[in-house]
């Protein structure tokens, strides 16, 4: 089988870039990709041990620690974006990678659960880069089939990080303590930071520049925020965002507490998070031919029906932990074909404000996401009742914000009126 060619931009028939190969380049961006996910999953097997070693009583407090982290990746999206494209990708991923060290040692030190939640904030400041900017690398060197193709590869990478980052976690803490996991995310980010010094070279074009203009900015982010259709995806993505942040936040608690299975706690998230891979790889394989919307409001159909069934059945007090991972991958596989096709659906009237609509859209979605999930963790109460019935609710809030922006029509598209840039 022969590779693609690497094209740049410009023009199709032009040179390969400068800088890594296809292979290197797709293993940078898979990387950058990935970090933001493992600083997430690696840490839930260490809650208990934290909790008990800084003193946290209430056991739904140490939820903190993976909320921190994502209030502080949402909320800094917001400012990458503009500083990447006025001063270039690689002093701004530079600083944020820089960041997400720094902090990660500080945590790793950290002698007050206060401080190690502030050191979670930072980390996410810090890998909100590498959110921003992996998407516009591979756009600045690629297009095309050629970019699609790089984004293919570097998810599959991606998608496996949920899935083996528990056990990442479990297996550094049956060899040394849990502040030892920092301390690999440090030398994790540190050695990428040295990587891509050394391999990746700056990939916006000097041309390509934009100075930081506050009136343009706001005007385009007061047009991504007032679009029917970008902003009624953007808060349906929000609620489904905020059923996996709940599901991610009760996890640990509901393994320990309520199954007493902890043993399995690693191999059970595994599965779920399993769901997810495998309904995003089908999903790249049939929306072409089937379009997002059509496996978008289906997999909500499905993600709904599924979540209604097993909160009857925690409601009922039957659920057991067989009967919670099966459902849990049901709904996970749903969530797989929802995600980014919800994402897709809510840039396509975006137009010439791509960039700072995402950025509007991701700080709005992860925020959101992270805020409802964290109060669905809040009311974990020694059963999957607050976590199941959280599910439920989001998927109908969900379904009716969708029909909202489609204004009543599922499954089939709109002519839409790209928005465009004052």
């Amino acid at each position: 089988m022969t590779s693609a060619p690497t094209t740049s931009p410009s023009s199709p028939g032009a040179a390969a870039p400068k800088g890594p190969g296809f292979a290197e380049f797709v293993c940078l961006i898979a990387i950058m990709m990935a970090m933001n996910a493992l600083a997430i999953d690696a840490m839930l097997p260490a809650l208990p041990h934290i909790g008990e070693d800084l003193g946290v009583a209430n056991e739904n407090t140490r939820q903190w620690v993976i909320t921190a982290y994502l209030l502080g990746f949402g909320g800094a999206q917001l400012f990458y974006g503009p500083l990447s494209d006025r001063y270039g990708r690689r002093p701004v991923l530079f600083v944020g990678i820089g960041l997400y060290v720094l902090f990660s040692i500080l945590a790793a030190f950290a002698a007050s659960f206060e401080l190690l939640i502030l050191s979670r904030i930072g980390m996410g400041l810090g890998s909100a880069a590498t959110r921003v900017l992996a998407v516009s690398i591979v756009r600045d060197r690629y297009s095309g089939r050629t970019m699609a193709r790089v984004m293919s590869l570097s998810f599959l990478v991606f998608l496996g990080v949920p899935i083996l980052a528990p056990t990442v976690g479990q297996l550094i803490m049956l060899v040394a303590p849990w502040r030892w996991i920092f301390g690999f995310f440090a030398l994790f980010g540190g050695s990428f930071l040295i990587w891509a010094a050394l391999r990746l070279p700056e990939t916006l074009h000097p041309e390509d520049r934009m100075p930081i203009n506050v009136k343009r900015i706001a005007g385009a982010f007061g047009q991504a925020l007032t679009s029917r259709l970008g902003m009624g995806y953007t808060l349906a993505m929000t609620a489904i965002s905020g059923a996996l942040f709940a599901f991610i936040n009760s996890s640990q608690q509901i393994f320990f507490d309520v199954f007493k299975s902890p043993g399995l706690f690693t191999t059970v998230f595994a599965l779920v998070a399993g769901g997810i891979a495998l309904a995003s790889v089908l999903n790249s394989r049939l929306v072409e031919r089937l379009g997002t919307r059509l496996i978008a409001h289906t997999a909500l159909f499905g993600f709904i029906g599924f979540s209604l069934l097993h909160a009857v059945i925690a409601w009922m007090g039957h659920d057991s932990l067989w009967m919670f991972a099966v459902l849990q991958a049901c709904k996970m596989f749903c969530f797989g074909f929802i995600a980014g096709n919800f994402g897709s659906m809510a840039m396509e009237p975006m137009g010439h404000i791509a960039g700072t609509a995402a950025s509007a859209q991701g700080f709005i979605s992860t925020i959101g996401g992270a805020l409802l999930g964290f109060w669905i963790g809040q009311q974990f109460d020694g059963s999957t009742v607050p976590m199941t019935v959280g599910f439920a609710v989001l998927g109908v809030v969900a379904l009716l914000l969708v029909l909202t922006a489609e204004k009543g029509r599922l499954f089939k598209a709109h002519h839409l009126r790209p928005v465009t840039a004052s």
